[in-house]
């Protein structure tokens, strides 16, 4: 199967050559004809999954057709539940419409930056990815109009109604033509999804990508049982001796993750930490500086559980462990990407082990308990 079997054109699939992607994955598989054939669609697969290009292709192939919208209208609307995840996938957009050199105009919108700035260049604009709150002020300050909406997609639809967009999304959904193509994503399939699936989606077609055992094969997962005041000095231990370069480390709070970053950084390891608490500058430039691999180490919480993407992350340690089992595999998803190998390493102290069980039933994986004395862990 190819790119050009499933509709996409040739300057399109140039632009993914020279991206080095020529294969289309299971999801992009089904999701492109579909989208190209004016369906609905209600798409389940786990992040990592090339979820994004799916519909992103599809949506350039439409627009291309068409002509650029006047008075601030735009054609597309891509509801998202985070800043990160908006601007990953206006980038996606940005990199193929440049590549293609289509005169296509995309933007990303969200809290934490101005909005003066925002609406200052919404004219003309063919694609708007928004989070639902920063939508609504635009749309009650008249920057935005969706009167002409074609297509409608909501990504991590799952992630939006646990994080309470219920009301946001019923403002917006009330403004918008009945009359539109409805593209919605999941990782997950549950009771929320499928009220919203019966209310947002006419005739869908469904497709969902079986997580399978196997989807844990690329990464090598390993667990250290360790005392709380020995997490610390053994994590130092682990990215002095392996070496590690470039590490996104998970912890359960906003202050313990600036604490971790604090005390690697007193080791002589460069390490920030990044959270809803920094500003979204500094949150993009940590992220650039990361993802270029000028910043070593990266501590969060689960903000980024499925908002950053990097094919070929090496290491992910979760320094605590989250309370959902879903969130830890959100996790350990962010390495062991498009075929490329990574390693996910856990510590617990002994009071999580049962915790950690029901995460390990979760993944259907019995992961290895590594033994450890703490005796290398002196001049962590």
């Amino acid at each position: 199967m190819s790119f050009i079997s499933l509709g996409i054109s040739e300057s399109l699939v140039t632009a993914l050559e020279h991206d080095n992607i020529t294969t289309p994955y299971p999801i992009q598989t089904e999701v492109i004809p579909a989208i190209l054939s004016n369906n609905d669609i209600l798409g389940i697969a786990k992040t990592g999954s090339g979820k994004t290009l799916s519909y992103v292709l599809p949506i350039l192939m439409h627009l291309q057709k068409k002509e650029v919208l006047k008075n601030r209208q735009i054609q597309v609307l891509v509801m998202v539940p985070t800043r990160e995840l908006a601007a990953q996938v206006n980038s996606v957009f940005s990199q193929y419409i440049h590549q293609t050199a289509l005169d296509l105009k995309t933007l990303a919108v969200f809290g934490g930056t101005s909005i003066n700035s925002q609406m200052m260049v919404m004219r003309n604009l063919s694609i708007l990815v928004a989070t639902p709150g920063r939508l609504l002020e635009l749309i009650s300050l008249h920057a935005v109009h969706l009167s002409s909406l074609e297509i409608v997609v909501i990504d991590e639809a799952d992630k939006m109604l646990t994080v309470g967009f219920e009301q946001e999304m019923d403002q917006i959904f009330a403004q918008i033509p009945k009359q539109r193509q409805n593209l919605l994503f999941s990782a997950t399939l549950n009771e929320q999804i499928q009220s919203l699936e019966k209310v947002l989606l006419h005739d869908p077609v469904v497709i969902k990508i079986e997580e399978e055992d196997a989807s844990f094969d690329l990464i090598q997962q390993s667990v250290y049982c360790i005392a709380e005041e020995k997490k610390g000095p053994l994590l130092r231990h682990l990215i002095k001796s392996q070496n590690m370069k470039q590490v996104l480390i998970f912890t359960s709070s906003v202050a313990r993750a600036d604490r971790v970053a604090e005390k690697l950084q007193k080791n002589g390891i460069d390490a920030e930490s990044i959270h809803s608490r920094k500003s979204q500058g500094a949150r993009t430039d940590l992220l650039r500086a990361f993802k270029q691999g000028n910043l070593r180490v990266l501590v969060t919480t689960d903000l980024l559980a499925r908002g950053i993407d990097i094919e070929s992350l090496p290491f992910v340690i979760n320094y605590e462990l989250p309370r959902s089992p879903i969130n830890f595999i959100h996790r350990i998803g962010r390495t062991g990407r498009a075929g490329n190998s990574g390693e996910a390493i856990t510590l617990i102290n002994p009071s999580e082990e049962t915790h950690f069980k029901v995460i390990e039933k979760k993944m259907k994986k019995k992961v290895t308990r590594i033994p450890w004395k703490g005796t290398d862990l002196v001049n962590a």
